[in-house]
């Protein structure tokens, strides 16, 4: 067989044309481009039992999820015991304890302060009928009011007809049986029943406090033992990013817990402050609800609204208290959630706001009730796990706050889809904290080398190229700077000549070059590639050309189009200082002497304030010499 059938039949077996054992001689092969199709059917098939383990073992794990969730609370308190010369088993016992005792405080609050409702009940079922009965009169008014400006009239009863059949009192006619009367006796309940009736809705979260206090004080107390083994399943093989990528999670848990419990504390104090004032029964009940409502993300301060608005609506004949405590909750809430957790913790948990309302409704799905108030820890952590674990940085991209795009991707994708405009609109929010030499050396020029590489492969033709060649130059014409005449000092530098090399791309770096040589004073005109090809150069106009400025972005490692242009400038302007600007595709000509003797420019440059500087100095020395 020939070297060429062999690269046939080896191309055959990754096209799939001759799958099979008898061709292959053996077992039959995977082509490599079902690799990656593999591997992404493999993860929707681990996220898929992850989920579905998720589900089904919800009585186990939400416990255990509560527990480690407590001692990322408690653990501060822990280790600021343990700074005050306390021994850890003390440390986490007291902090349990006081942890019990606020809880026990906040139901024995909230107890007495519903007790003290019953006490004026049937006044306030009175006032929420009347209300009722008035609304229901209005209602039928109103109605009353449309049906007789639409011409419509109540039907009566004509005179003579009969009356309408009616059950109360009518007897029996002859052969009819009477009706037997049924009575409902309740069977007698005995003290057994009654208590299992009383207990049974206590015992299941009973039990789950009692599984959480345990598994959380077993957590603080080996919380170090534990992160030791989860190293050594998880990370043993990468020790600094490991243990990196627990304490960022570790961090960011706690400071989001500390930074809400104190956030929400406010929230039911000023709430409670405020029902107190307005005259609302049981306010501090009420404020305690808000607070605790509120770590229910977007809907847990409307839930805390609706009570207290009933219970006005029960206590006040009219609306005016009803008004009141829609309004208090209405300001509050903006204010803690737009001024205060800003401030207080800006975009710390770094989730973006969509994620958090993905996460709350998956949650929910999942796990009912307690997946809403855990669904933002839950998406931190893997968001944390997603910036430190390489398989796991979809979550990262998915859930996190980070740009999906890096500033050189969003560039290059926004010219990609000829979308200029974007583009311009990016480029000027990143134009508030660099300079515009800074904004092309660090984004266009680094998106021109990604759009360079695509074309060498062959994903971008010429027809893409010039496209996007026309979508660069008016970013560029757009963020040309205004400069007053009196703002910087003209260098006289005489006439630079800024020629394009033969890719389409390079003539946008020229547009740039040109662009920033104006702004520092200096006069520019670009010439286009196909001026100074051997047949047109003889008629080029360079006359007071002091400086020959050549924009080159892609070398490929042979240089003789290049050499031989140098050559005929140098012919055609012997006076000239001649500098090639080999932008980042050929950056490795910088540094090798061989290829820098063989172009025979003046000077050479990798970047466009290099470029600017290199023109500009010997106009500044010329300056300060006269």
């Amino acid at each position: 067989m020939s070297d060429l059938d062999s690269v046939a039949g080896y191309k055959d077996v990754l096209t799939g044309s001759r799958a099979g054992p008898d061709e292959l001689g053996g077992a039959a092969k995977i082509p490599a481009a079902a690799a990656p199709e593999l591997k992404t059917l493999a993860g929707v098939a681990v996220g898929t039992l992850v989920i579905a383990a998720l589900y089904f073992g919800q009585e186990v794990l939400i416990p255990i999820t509560l527990a480690v969730m407590l001692s990322f609370v408690l653990s501060p308190v822990v280790n600021l015991l343990q700074r005050l010369r306390l021994w850890r088993a003390p440390a986490v016992i007291l902090t349990v304890l006081a942890a019990l005792g606020v809880l026990g405080l906040l139901g024995t609050l909230i107890g007495s302060q519903a007790a003290s409702l019953t006490v004026n009940a049937p006044q306030y079922a009175q006032t929420i009928q009347a209300k009722v009965e008035g609304v229901q009169g209005f209602a039928l008014a109103e109605m009353t009011s449309i049906t007789r400006e639409l011409g419509g009239r109540h039907a009566t009863t004509p005179q003579g007809a009969t009356p309408p059949l009616t059950t109360g009192g009518a007897q029996p006619a002859e052969g009819q049986r009477r009706p037997v009367p049924v009575q409902i006796v309740q069977e007698s309940t005995s003290p057994f029943t009654i208590a299992r009736t009383v207990v049974e809705p206590i015992l299941g979260p009973l039990e789950t406090t009692i599984i959480v206090l345990i598994v959380a004080i077993f957590v603080l107390m080996q919380k170090e033992d534990l992160r030791d083994r989860f190293i050594r399943v998880f990370g043993s093989s990468d020790l600094h990013r490991t243990t990196r990528a627990l304490d960022d999670a570790g961090q960011r848990l706690s400071k989001y817990f500390l930074s809400q419990l104190a956030v929400n504390t406010c929230f039911g104090l000023v709430i409670g402050l405020g029902l107190w004032a307005i005259g609302v029964p049981s306010p501090a009940m009420w404020g305690v609800m808000a607070g605790l409502l509120r770590f229910v993300p977007y809907i847990g301060s409307f839930l805390a609204a609706v009570a207290p608005a009933a219970l006005a609506a029960a206590v006040d004949p009219g609306w005016g208290m009803v008004i009141e405590v829609v309004a208090l909750f209405v300001v509050v809430e903006p204010i803690t959630g737009y001024v205060v957790e800003p401030l207080l913790y800006g975009h710390s948990t770094g989730l973006s706001p969509v994620s958090v309302i993905v996460s709350a409704i998956f949650w929910t799905w999942l796990w009912g009730p307690i997946g809403l108030i855990m669904s933002t820890p839950l998406t931190l952590c893997l968001v944390v796990m997603g910036r430190h674990v390489k398989s796991l940085e979809f979550f990262d991209v998915l859930l996190g706050d980070r740009p999906a795009l890096t500033p050189v991707e969003s560039f290059y994708q926004r010219i990609l889809a000829d979308n200029s405009d974007e583009a311009l609109a990016q480029a000027e929010v990143l134009l508030g904290d660099r300079s515009l030499t800074a904004y092309y050396d660090s984004v266009v020029l680094e998106g021109l080398k990604l759009a360079v590489e695509d074309h060498a492969r062959g994903t971008i033709d010429d027809a893409g190229a010039r496209r996007m060649t026309r979508s660069m130059l008016s970013v560029i014409s757009d963020l040309k700077p205004s400069r007053a005449a009196g703002d910087r000092p003209a260098l006289h530098a005489g006439l630079v000549a800024c020629i394009a090399g033969h890719r389409a791309f390079d003539e946008a770096v020229t547009a740039m070059v040109v662009q920033l040589l104006e702004q520092r004073g200096i006069e520019a005109r670009t010439i286009a590639h196909g001026a100074v090809n051997r047949e047109t150069i003889a008629a080029l106009d360079l006359a007071g050309v002091t400086t020959i400025m050549i924009s080159y972005l892609e070398l490929n490692g042979s240089p003789a189009r290049l050499r031989y242009l140098v050559r005929r400038l140098r012919t055609k302007a012997p006076e000239a200082r001649i500098i090639v600007g080999l932008w980042p595709q050929g950056e490795a000509a910088l540094t090798d002497v061989g290829i820098q003797r063989e172009l025979g420019a003046d000077g050479y440059v990798g970047s466009l304030s290099a470029a600017v500087d290199a023109i500009a100095e010997p106009a500044t020395s010329r300056q300060v010499a006269a």
